[in-house]
Formats: C-alpha cells, sequence, structure tokens
C-alpha cells in the first residue's frame, strides 16, 4: 500500500497532468476555454497546491485528515462545475442558453458574485462539444478526474492507520 506521501504526490501529478493537457489544448490544439473549463482549471490548481503542500508537509494523523478533507471538498467544488459543464453540453439545442460575454469582461464589469452566478448559469459556449475521446468530452474527462481526487483525498481524510 503507497503511503499517505506517495497517494498526496499521485493526486498532485494528477492535477499537474490536467493542467498540462489544458494548456496543450488551448496552446497547441488552439481550443479556447470556455467561463466553466477557466473554472476547472482554477479548482485543479487548487487541489493541486492543497495536495502539493500535503507532500511537502507529510503530516501525520489529524492533519493528514485535514489535508484529504481540505483536497477533497475543494475537488468536490470541481467536480461540480464539471458536471454542470457536461450537463449543459448534453441539453437539446433548443434549450442551449445563449452565447454571453467573456470572462474577462464580466470580471471587469460586474460584481464577483454576479459573474460567479452568469458564469454558472452557463453559455451557447460552454455548450460546444470541441474534442473528445472515446466519445467523451473534455469536461466530462475532467469530472472523472475530479471524482477520482475526492476519493483518492477523502480516503486519506478517513484511512485508518
Amino acid at each position: 500500500m503507497l503511503s499517505s506521501r506517495g497517494l498526496f504526490l499521485m493526486g498532485f501529478l494528477l492535477c499537474a497532468a490536467m493542467l498540462g493537457a489544458a494548456a496543450y489544448f488551448q496552446i497547441v490544439d488552439h481550443l479556447e476555454p470556455c467561463p466553466l473549463c477557466i473554472l476547472q482549471r482554477v479548482f485543479t490548481l487548487f487541489v493541486g497546491i492543497v495536495l502539493l503542500l500535503a507532500v511537502l508537509h507529510n503530516p501525520k494523523g489529524l492533519g493528514m485528515r485535514l489535508y484529504g478533507l481540505f483536497a477533497g471538498s475543494v475537488a468536490l467544488v470541481g467536480a461540480s462545475i464539471s458536471a454542470r459543464h457536461v450537463w449543459l453540453q448534453n441539453l437539446p439545442s433548443d434549450q442551449i442558453p445563449s452565447c454571453g460575454p467573456g470572462l474577462n469582461f464580466m470580471l471587469d464589469n460586474f460584481p464577483l458574485s454576479d459573474t460567479i452566478n452568469m458564469v454558472m448559469r452557463g453559455s451557447g459556449e460552454c455548450a460546444e462539444v470541441l474534442w473528445t475521446f472515446m466519445g467523451i468530452s473534455i469536461p466530462a474527462w475532467t469530472l472523472v478526474a475530479f471524482v477520482l481526487l475526492i476519493l483518492l483525498s477523502w480516503g486519506q481524510a478517513f484511512r485508518s492507520n
């Protein structure tokens, strides 16, 4: 069985791979991220930072549980965003919301709470499926990864030593 540090490192590496893949899609394949994609990247980064801190700190007992609970909870928010994105992508075409302003415009012109609300409602650009692997879209793969991060993190939180 892997040590807690090894499992936290695996989770961190998964986050790094997710961010690397997102950068590849944007820079090499020229796929522009929608607002929900950007939020998923932000939460991937947050989970990765928590997991990296856990690797560096190498806590035992209560510390390991706290890192696991926190990382898993942040991953749960990311999974919720991914699930919303997948839901938008699977709406019938007549129910897809219209395209809204870009994230930068919203951040510059609206209060943060309004911006978050608008982003979570989604827009037409979030419903586009630009890439699939095995018939599964990027947000769906991201949802799978977040679920794995939740299981890994909360597994550490409730692990018996």
